[in-house]
């Protein structure tokens, strides 16, 4: 039988343990029934003081409500100190704004109490061109192309990259760039590039802000 499981006295009053249970509650309500029994017919358990018994168990109980008691203090007291801090924080943030306020023409004045002037928000630009622009590999209508990022600036990140192409015409003058892809990675891999055409290819960095200058130019013809 399990563990700590209960199966009916033979006398039909209390429960009979098979095993001396783990669980708190059931120590304690075995310790009760143990202590009654006992008392009842301690004629026949000449052996044992039920008041040592009792005793333990008395001690035992008044040890768990001073720790419940003071585990209701410790949520009392953490709520109360989580309360006070919020009103803390409130009450300073209240005395901040109308320092500002006050110190409006001389902000360095807020230095006296540990501030500082608010920075304004530095609007986002566009980065920097990308550099370094070569190619990695050439192959009959495909190019592997890379290029170096643009310096880093919180200021400017960059969202993706532009790769534009121009292509020369029949008179070898070339024509406008135009966008053929866009990527997000400072590499690309590009497919269906036409063959014995003298191409410049170019890269830009972009984000929300604008379009940077153009990298170096790469002249490619394809076999």
């Amino acid at each position: 039988m399990p563990f700590g499981r209960r199966m009916s006295g033979a006398y039909g009053k209390e429960n009979i343990m098979t095993a001396f249970p783990k669980n708190e509650k059931d120590i304690v309500d075995f310790a009760e029934q143990m202590i009654a029994g006992f008392t009842e017919h301690a004629a026949d358990f000449p052996s044992v003081t039920v008041a040592q018994l009792t005793a333990e168990l008395a001690n035992f109980k008044e040890a768990r409500d001073l720790q419940e008691n003071m585990q209701g203090q410790t949520k009392i007291a953490t709520t109360a100190k989580s309360e006070d801090l919020d009103s803390l924080i409130s009450q300073m943030r209240n005395d901040l704004k109308k320092a500002e306020i006050d110190c409006t023409d001389s902000p360095q004045t807020l230095a006296e109490i540990g501030w500082g002037p608010r920075n304004e928000p530095t609007p986002i630009q566009a980065p920097t061109e990308p550099g370094a622009l070569h190619a990695i590999s050439e192959s009959t209508g495909e190019i592997r192309l890379s290029w170096g990022r643009p310096a880093t600036d919180p200021n400017r990140p960059v969202r993706n990259y532009i790769i534009e192409r121009a292509d020369a015409g029949e008179t070898g003058t070339f024509g406008p760039f135009s966008l053929i892809e866009t990527v997000y990675n400072n590499e690309a891999h590009l497919l269906g590039q036409p063959s014995n055409l003298r191409m410049l290819y170019r890269i830009k960095a972009a984000n929300a802000a604008g379009v940077s200058l153009p990298s170096n130019t790469l002249l490619v013809v394809l076999p």
